[in-house]
């Protein structure tokens, strides 16, 4: 019998969500939404639509997820190194029947979970049981620099476009037919690995190998770090000719950068000042900004980052030297 399942990508540290956001606890299981995490949000929202999950996730923390999957029908696969998307879906595409539906979603993104979204993932399944591979597109509200970009007609892609420029997301939105790519998947499990198969060879077989060879869903590290690292955008959608893009409307955020958080926790109530300085962090201490405007003021324990909203997309680089200098801060 044919089964849906919502495969839950989890294998990110959240570097640009830093000091918030470690390896050891990225920003999935941080219950700063209401007192909620988004990977608990993100099963909440999908387990009604699905026969099953799957879970996908690091080693580092994957433990973590155990208390949010406890009742229901769940898989794992623990991966031993990050090796992007295209190999995480493709552990998860082997694990079932070629004529399961696998509906993949980041463990990372707050969604207006209503009627919209469940008829949207519908959608999605029918165009996978069609033996498409659907991509679900946001409507775009400002011109953001931070995500991919569609250009569509109807259902059909047209290209594929990287994270642009401002003009450039600018002139996306003048022109009207370019969605946010969601990163948001459904197919049939043996559609998947057969476009995979077609267009990344190499990356196959090394994945199917590690996954044949791993103990109780655990992957061992030298197999995994033989597979290509790539992500199922370069690998599978901008080459497949079997592509669907549905445009979405329900609500939706990839709470990816502190400026994602910062309009989320704006909405929420969070305080901010005259100038839109804001501060993230349970420290009783008093706070105050002068001569600054737009800046956010991250504090935890053992880290302090001050940042202005426009930059959200560079703390990664500041988690990438921490990185390098091998810090215990992440």
């Amino acid at each position: 019998m044919q089964k849906t399942v919502n495969v839950i990508l989890s294998g990110g540290v959240g570097s640009r969500l830093w000091p918030l956001s470690r390896k050891a606890k990225p920003k999935q299981y941080l219950s700063i939404f209401e007192d909620k995490s988004l990977i608990g949000l993100t099963i909440e929202r999908n387990s009604p639509l699905v026969d099953e999950l799957m879970f996908v996730g690091s080693m580092q923390n994957i433990d973590q997820a155990d208390a949010y999957l406890s009742g229901y029908n769940f898989r794992k696969i623990t991966e031993a190194t990050p090796r992007n998307t295209a190999a995480a879906i493709a552990f998860a595409a082997f694990s079932y029947a070629k004529d399961d539906i696998l509906l993949v979603t980041p463990s990372d993104h707050l969604i207006d979970a209503g009627d919209s979204y469940a008829a949207t993932i519908a959608t999605g399944i029918n165009f996978a049981k069609q033996n498409l591979i659907c991509t679900f597109g946001i409507a775009p509200t400002h011109p953001e620099t931070g995500y991919g970009y569609i250009e569509y007609s109807g259902n059909d892609v047209l290209s594929f476009r990287e994270k642009p420029n401002k003009d450039t997301a600018i002139g996306f939105l003048k022109i009207g037919n370019f969605l946010w790519n969601s990163g948001i998947f459904c197919f049939k499990a043996g559609v998947y690995l057969s476009e995979l198969k077609k267009y990344e060879p190499e990356l196959y077989i090394a994945a199917r190998l590690a996954f044949e060879k791993a103990e109780d869903g655990k992957l061992e590290y030298d197999l995994s770090m033989k597979i290509p690292s790539k992500s199922i955008d370069y690998a599978v959608m901008e080459r497949s000719d079997k592509i669907k893009v549905i445009p979405s409307d329900f609500t939706w955020y990839d709470m990816g950068s502190f400026e994602s958080l910062y309009d989320y926790l704006r909405r929420s109530g969070k305080k901010v000042d005259e100038h839109g300085n804001m501060v993230i962090g349970n420290s009783l201490k008093h706070f105050a900004f002068c001569g600054l405007k737009n800046t956010i003021f991250v504090e935890t324990e053992d880290a302090i980052l001050i940042l202005n909203k426009d930059n959200a997309q560079d703390v990664k680089h500041i988690y990438e030297a921490l990185e390098k200098d091998k810090s215990p801060l992440i």
